[in-house]
């Protein structure tokens, strides 16, 4: 009953969800509008749009543009009809696949204004939004840039030719294309600073003009459809004059031979002076002229001539080529080099394959038109797959036609003459248009021209989108625009991105580039359905039912294949683009949740990696230590030992497993706020620390029992931590923290239980943090017993910390008296070298103590020292043969010891006395050699004999350590375990202050029961 007045009603909620409006294009998205502080100005409705006009005609606009008017022609005559209808049917099926994965992400939801970068971004998250919208982005303005350099063209070349400011007569090669590109980038850059003009002062005016150059478009096709079967009964005279059997520019001449009888005379022509140094007929000739017949052949042939043989295959070119009539005799001088090669058409290109397929896709973009007016629409979520789909079978039918049509139609020497050259300077396709070829030349010019607006149009908002979104810090400026939400500083980068554009000034080579961006958006569209429908989240119910990720795979493989077939270093730097977009995003962006599929994504390969984790422990090999770090709160819930995180950190060089645990004590219902209080202070200290992990707070009765819970119940499934670290009690001593040091004692216990590491750094304060730098000293380590290798790896682990890396590596271990010590300290070197460990020095230190220090006499020598212990009862401080690693000296099976670890590793410190079972250690000539200091005895609690020599021991071991490693900067010492009796606990503590008194930095370790290291790859 309560929650009614904080919980919407459901009746509410229904009317809310009804009436839901799009707020217009250009303004923020709704998600960032509902967080706005202050009151909303309710968004100004505009007229709802059908399927037909607002999906379906701006798409056809959109997809038909200036490459059908300028390029298609060409592209048949150079590959072929085959060729070129395969290319046609790979675009147009990439295109479908895309639609499809597309009409399943729009019907899935509301889609608000956004478009494409708004589906993909909340379908695959902001990383891949981000780079894809971006990338879709450049293609869109590079289209404009395309748009504009196809208008220019047909200005220049078919409409007023001597508009020209680089003048382009009398040149020849390198010199006309050069002034022609020149003439490309003046023209395109006076035409774009006045189509940003227009589109600055208002889009208005762009919407207006928007019929009207569909109207272009649609006139153009239908003319080009009328002149094909007019071509049937009637085709149009456009003769082709060829010399030999290369086609000659019909440029000033007018009658296609070399002479003419006129008055019964032969009468020279002009196409004789162009050739000749005079008009008569002694005059000197070219020698091609000379030696090859004129012959007139008719240019369009018509749809019933069946020309479509000769054009069926390519006939790809060399720049420079002559364009020839396959069939005509042509003689030609050997080693002659050719002349006047301005008279005849040629190849202003090399061609291949995979060019035209990246000259020809920009013709079949344009499918996103649709749900980028998804605010504007009625009912997007029907219009967008009907319109769409629909756009694109419409399209495709006219392109695969155009194909088979200008096969059959046109002669192959006028298909591959790019500019008409060969058909008196006219628009190849205009030729084949009824009733005039300037039908087709005005409707081209003006298509180009709305085409270039919208892209101006169109771009601009969609960086605006982005901006605000924040995903992008540094793109945020272009978020602004004027009082109306026009996007002022977007339009004005998108023309700067565009003039780059224009300064390539050759649409050839910039089609290929907007194929680039646009491939990719599309290639992530599928993605996102393919990935959303695989996820089968409980929120992917798309309306439009014909979907399958088959499909949206099959989309992805050939938009990824597309890419490469049309030039493969442009799509490695398109990927490359994008790859660096994502990661700046991944660093650098705002966290956004939208609940994309890439989270959904990661969950399910979580659980799959997580499921595939064997229970059981890993390999020696793999093995690493996965953490479980215990820090304490104050009364501030601040963590009291910061330090620790950065030892962690140090430890892990962000490998590896981390869990930071902290304990409270209250019960869960009454401390819960303290428990995510808590929570939050350890996120921020790991940030700090640059720890990688996960934080887990318990909140328990009992200090002692959430400190189990977290041991016990930390990890999941395989991943769980081996090894534990946590600090040192301090002032133990002092009676208020009694129960602090016991709890600290049974920590020690259940680790040993629980088959676990125990790492246990002292004077935790004095710890480096992670900003200091070691720029010398020594890592010592005292090998008193064998842990598994544990003391051996955590100086190695460390060293490749930066703070560490400057620090030099020493062991010393502790031998008995009737040991060989050279001989053990060559063998620990050679273990050392096969472990490929870089140890300065490797030393043997032998104790031999009577009950009297004062009765020692031994000889000490450079690497030896000699501390008293009983004759009667020698303390073995080393492992035995049964617990040394394999040496060479001491050749060993390398399962000898992976059998029974556990056995041989407690065998060492812990049981082998309590339980006397154990096996007899190999080399122990009796029962009382294996009672050492790290051996607790049950009755450790008695003070008798044998505990004051134990303590005794550890004093004189103590000033051993101090005298070898007073200087070094970390201690690490073997960690013996606590007496069985509890009544000896306070006596263990004061073992282990005694041992490690005087060491500034000392990490005690407490191996997990099995070996951790080996020498065997």
């Amino acid at each position: 009953i309560e929650e009614i007045d904080t919980i919407p009603m459901v009746s509410s909620l229904l009317s809310s969800l009804a009436n839901y409006s799009n707020l217009p294009q250009g303004s923020k998205e709704h998600e960032e509008a509902e967080n706005n502080e202050g009151s909303r100005k309710k968004p100004v409705q505009a007229p709802r749009m059908g399927t037909l006009m607002g999906v379906y005609l701006p798409c056809l606009q959109n997809i038909l543009g200036v490459i059908l008017f300028l390029r298609m022609t060409w592209m048949v005559g150079i590959g072929g009809v085959i060729e070129a209808f395969i290319i046609v049917l790979m675009c147009c099926s990439t295109t479908m696949l895309t639609a499809i994965s597309m009409s399943a992400i729009a019907t899935n939801g509301v889609v608000p204004a956004g478009g494409a970068y708004y589906m993909i971004s909340r379908s695959l998250g902001p990383e891949f939004g981000g780079a894809v919208g971006i990338c879709f982005y450049l293609g869109t303005t590079f289209a404009g840039a395309m748009y504009i350099l196809g208008c220019i063209e047909i200005l220049l070349v078919y409409i007023v030719p001597q508009a020209a400011v680089f003048k382009m007569e009398g040149l020849e090669g390198a010199e006309a294309e050069a002034a022609m590109l020149n003439n490309m980038r003046v023209y395109g850059t006076l035409v774009l600073s006045f189509m940003a003009i227009v589109v600055f002062v208002g889009v208005k005016y762009v919407n207006k003009l928007a019929l009207v150059f569909l109207a272009c478009v649609i006139c153009s096709i239908l003319a080009v459809y009328a002149g094909v079967i007019k071509t049937a009964f009637e085709p149009p005279v456009f003769p082709v004059c060829v010399l030999g059997n290369r086609t000659l520019v019909w440029k000033g001449f007018d009658v296609c031979a070399k002479v003419i009888e006129r008055e019964n005379a032969t009468v020279t022509t002009k196409l004789w002076r162009l050739f000749c140094d005079s008009e008569f007929l002694n005059a000197t000739c070219d020698s091609y002229f000379t030696n090859n017949n004129i012959t007139e052949i008719q240019g369009i042939p018509g749809i019933m001539s069946g020309i479509l043989r000769d054009n069926l295959f390519g006939n790809y070119m060399d720049k420079g080529a002559f364009i020839e009539k396959l069939g005509l005799p042509s003689v030609d001088e050997p080693d002659s080099i050719p002349t006047n090669t301005n008279r005849y058409v040629l190849a202003d290109v090399t061609s291949f394959f995979t060019m035209l397929v990246g000259i020809y896709f920009p013709s079949v973009t344009g499918i996103m038109a649709g749900s980028n007016r998804s605010g504007d629409l009625q009912d997007a979520q029907k219009s967008i797959p009907i319109g769409t789909i629909l756009a694109i079978t419409t399209t495709s039918i006219i392109y695969m036609s155009s194909v088979l049509l200008f096969g059959s139609c046109i002669e192959g020497t006028v298909l591959r003459d790019k500019f008409g050259e060969a058909v008196r300077g006219n628009l190849v396709i205009g030729t084949l248009a009824w009733p005039s070829p300037w039908v087709i030349v005005f409707g081209s010019f003006f298509s180009t021209c709305g085409a270039g607006l919208q892209s101006l149009t169109g771009a601009p908002r969609l960086m605006q989108a982005i901006a605000r979104d924040g995903i992008v810090p540094f793109l945020r400026v272009f978020g602004n625009g004027k009082a109306n939400g026009e996007p002022t500083w977007a339009l004005l980068l998108t023309a700067c991105i565009c003039e780059s554009g224009i300064l390539i000034a050759s649409l050839d080579n910039v089609a290929p580039i907007l194929s680039m961006f646009f491939l990719m958006c599309y290639m992530f569209v599928n993605l996102a359905c393919a990935v959303q429908t695989l996820l089968r989240t409980p929120n992917w119910r798309p309306r439009f039912k014909f979907y399958h990720w088959t499909l949206s795979f099959l989309g992805m493989s050939l938009c990824l294949s597309l890419m490469f077939i049309c030039s493969w270093y442009y799509a490695i730097v398109a990927m490359g683009i994008a790859g660096c977009i994502y990661k700046y995003i991944e660093f650098r962006g705002a966290e956004k949740e939208w609940g994309d599929g890439i989270r959904g994504l990661s969950l399910s390969a979580a659980r799959f990696a997580l499921m595939r984790l064997e229970e059981g422990p890993p390999h020696t090999k793999n093995w690493r230590p996965q953490i479980l770090v215990l820090v304490s709160m104050d009364s501030e819930l601040n963590v009291e030992q910061p330090r620790l995180l950065s030892l962690t950190n140090q430890l892990k060089a962000g490998k590896g497993l981390t869990i930071v645990g902290t304990a409270l004590e209250g019960t869960y219902l009454e401390n819960h706020p303290q428990g995510q209080q808590a929570e939050q202070s350890l996120r921020k200290l790991m940030e700090a620390e640059k720890v990688k992990g996960f934080c887990q707070v318990v909140i328990s009765s009992n200090m002692r029992d959430a400190t189990s819970h977290l041991v016990q119940a930390g990890g999941l499934g395989g991943l769980l931590h081996n090894t534990v670290l946590a600090c040192w009690p301090r002032n133990w001593k002092q009676a208020e923290d009694h129960q602090n040091w016991r709890n600290f004692i049974e920590l020690v216990r259940e680790t040993t239980a629980a088959s676990k590491a125990l790492l246990v750094p002292k004077n935790i304060s004095a710890f480096p943090s992670n900003g200091e730098r070691f720029t010398e000293g020594q890592i010592d380590v005292w090998w008193i017993v064998h842990d598994g290798g544990m003391l051996m790896l955590l100086p190695f682990l460390l060293r490749q910390h930066k703070v560490w890396r400057k620090c030099k590596m020493r062991i010393f271990t502790v031998a008995q008296m009737d040991d060989n010590s050279i001989q053990m300290k060559k063998d620990l070197t050679t273990f050392l070298y096969h472990l490929q460990m870089k140890v300065s020095t490797a030393v043997t230190t032998q104790l031999s103590v009577t009950e009297e220090p004062a009765a020692s006499s031994k000889e000490e020598k450079p690497e030896e020292e000699s501390v008293p212990v009983s004759p009667s009862q020698q303390e073995q401080l080393i492992h035995d043969q049964s617990t040394n690693p394999p040496t060479p000296a001491t050749p060993q099976s390398p399962s000898a010891e992976a059998e029974t670890p556990g056995t041989a590793v407690q065998m060492t410190w812990t049981e082998a006395k309590c339980d006397g079972e154990q096996a007899k250690p190999i080399g122990a000539t009796t029962p009382e050699a294996i009672k050492d200091l790290f051996n607790m005895k049950p009755e450790w609690e008695n003070l008798n004999q044998s505990n004051l020599r134990r303590m005794h021991t550890a004093l004189r071991l103590n000033e051993v350590i101090i005298k070898k490693s007073q200087e070094a900067r970390l201690v690490l010492l073997n960690m013996p375990g606590p007496p069985k009796n509890r009544t000896g606990d306070e006596n263990y503590m004061e073992f282990m202050e005694v041992l490690t008194e005087g060491l500034n930095r000392v990490l005690l370790v407490r191996g997990g029961g099995r070996e951790v290291i080996t020498i065997y790859s």
